[in-house]
């Protein structure tokens, strides 16, 4: 509960319901599927591997690894993910500090910038003195108030729109809101076309998951990883139901705007404050009902302050360790390293509130930009770090860097010679997740029975991981098809024994 209340921040309960309330189920009903799979797929092939395989390198950060993973001595692949992870985590920091001010803004009418300011400050205090403990503990706690806060807003949103039957009845009568494959065009108000490389796209936002720091983390810090199987179940049913009743809040919240209870939120920065809008309502209703509307405005906030928090730890333990120390070889004391992390935590959040300084930039955006870096940048490295056996260097990986950039631009940058391919229009999350494992790992090959090196079957991590008993000259052709059959292979040996 504690990685996956890190993990949804305020796209689920502003982002998702925003959504699906201007734009209908096409696209958030795609991007809740992919982001489902996603999470299951990451509990189930990456969780065990990568606590056991950090557990025996040492290794305490995700640059870390990568770096004891390939015998990088000099550090300099450790130095790159600690900067990558800083680049991208600015960003995605910003969208909570906007949540924050948003949602004390549409509720109270206080100045925007101010309460976004008042709420950074406030992640940043009990991120700083409390550490990683104090991030799990008030996770897990923020994870059970947004259950509750999704549960109730919908029930109560259904009952003001006069029930589910006149819910369904108003969203169907819009052209292509309920529709998978067209959407709805609000300015239009006609269906718009959704095909297939939208959907494959969207699809792909579960992609991201096996690059995420913060994510990734909760794994590597998992106390008993014979519970991993209860978690991932845990986990995943947890998501499923989240996102579900957070697309459902926006279908319902425009049944409630038609009756006219709520006015028209006709831009995508007002539509993710639908779940706000359902919250004044519902606290015109009496004393007990304003204090259950202040429990959903706390689950809104904790979605937030959940993910912010994992977020600026994770950027913080970078700083320190895998710049200041690893890379530049500064010794620090205990104290010297504490008070670098601290620094590193505010100079992140001060950057991150002039990036959200626009009130009229959307969750939903900034989200999806820093999903796409990490999920490139990281996801492929990951998963050949867990299935690809060590003995070569990760030059593949620096190499085809340009790829992964160009990538996050929505282009195909491979052009064989005499062959013209263009721009590819899809989301970024796509081309440059499918180019950096295209240009990953040439020379490598998976791991046999009998090598010392790479992972074993089931999860288990050999005692040397960079040795290999009986090396063999790689080919830089086929290499790369040879590593690839070799991970499909543990893949399917993974999927089989779960």
């Amino acid at each position: 509960m504690s990685a996956e209340a890190s993990d949804m921040s305020s796209y689920l309960l502003m982002g998702l319901p925003g959504l699906a309330y201007l734009s209908g189920v096409a696209e958030v009903g795609w991007t809740a599927l992919g982001l489902a799979i996603g999470t299951y797929l990451n509990w189930l092939i990456v969780a065990k591997r990568l606590r056991r395989y950090t557990a025996k390198v040492g290794a305490i950060t995700i640059p870390s690894f990568f770096s004891r993973r390939y015998q990088d001595q000099r550090n300099v692949l450790s130095c790159i993910a600690a900067v990558v992870i800083l680049i991208f985590f600015i960003p995605y920091t910003a969208s909570g500090f906007k949540a924050i001010g948003t949602l004390f803004n549409s509720l109270f009418g206080v100045d925007y910038h101010t309460t976004m300011i008042i709420g950074a400050a406030v992640v940043i205090g009990y991120t700083v003195l409390g550490g990683f403990l104090a991030v799990s503990t008030t996770d897990l706690i923020q994870s059970i108030i947004m259950t509750f806060a999704l549960i109730f807003i919908v029930l109560f949103g259904i009952q003001q729109a006069g029930g589910w039957d006149l819910v369904a009845s108003n969203a169907s009568s819009l052209p292509g809101f309920l529709n998978m494959t067209q959407g709805y065009d609000p300015a239009t108000g006609q269906a718009s076309s959704y095909g297939g490389l939208s959907i494959v796209s969207t699809l792909a936002w579960g992609l991201g998951y096996f690059g995420m720091p913060h994510i990734l983390l909760r794994f590597m810090a998992i106390e008993d990883d014979a519970k991993l199987k209860t978690s991932r179940r845990i986990a995943t049913v947890w998501v499923v139901i989240s996102m579900f009743i957070a697309i459902l809040i926006g279908i319902v919240g425009l049944g409630v705007t038609q009756t006219g209870k709520i006015p028209f939120l006709g831009s995508s920065a007002e539509a993710e404050t639908i779940i706000i809008r359902l919250s004044d309502l519902l606290s015109q209703h009496g004393v007990l009902f304003a204090i259950i509307a202040g429990v959903v405005l706390a689950g809104i906030l904790a979605s937030t302050m959940s993910t912010a928090d994992s977020q600026l730890l994770a950027a913080a333990s970078s700083m320190s360790h895998d710049l200041i120390q690893d890379f530049f070889g500064l010794k620090l004391s205990p104290k010297a390293a504490m008070h670098a992390a601290r620094g590193t935590v505010i100079g992140i959040a001060i950057v991150a509130i002039f990036l959200a300084w626009d009130p009229n930039s959307t969750v939903f955006n900034i989200v999806s930009f820093a999903w796409a870096g990490f999920g490139a940048s990281f996801g492929p490295l990951v998963l050949f770090s867990l299935f690809l056996e060590a003995d070569q260097q990760v030059r593949g990986h620096l190499r085809h860097d340009r790829r992964r950039r160009h990538g996050l631009h929505l282009e195909v940058p491979h052009r064989p010679p005499g062959r013209r391919l263009g721009h590819l229009r899809a989301a970024p999350r796509l081309p440059g997740g499918l180019h950096r494992h295209r240009g990953g790992l040439p020379g490598h090959r998976a791991p046999r029975q009998g090598d010392r090196g790479g992972v074993r079957s089931r999860g288990q991590v050999s005692p040397s991981p960079s040795v290999c008993k009986n090396p063999r000259p790689s080919t830089e052709g086929r290499g790369f098809f040879v590593g690839v059959r070799g991970s499909l292979e543990e893949l399917l040996h993974v999927l089989v024994l779960a």
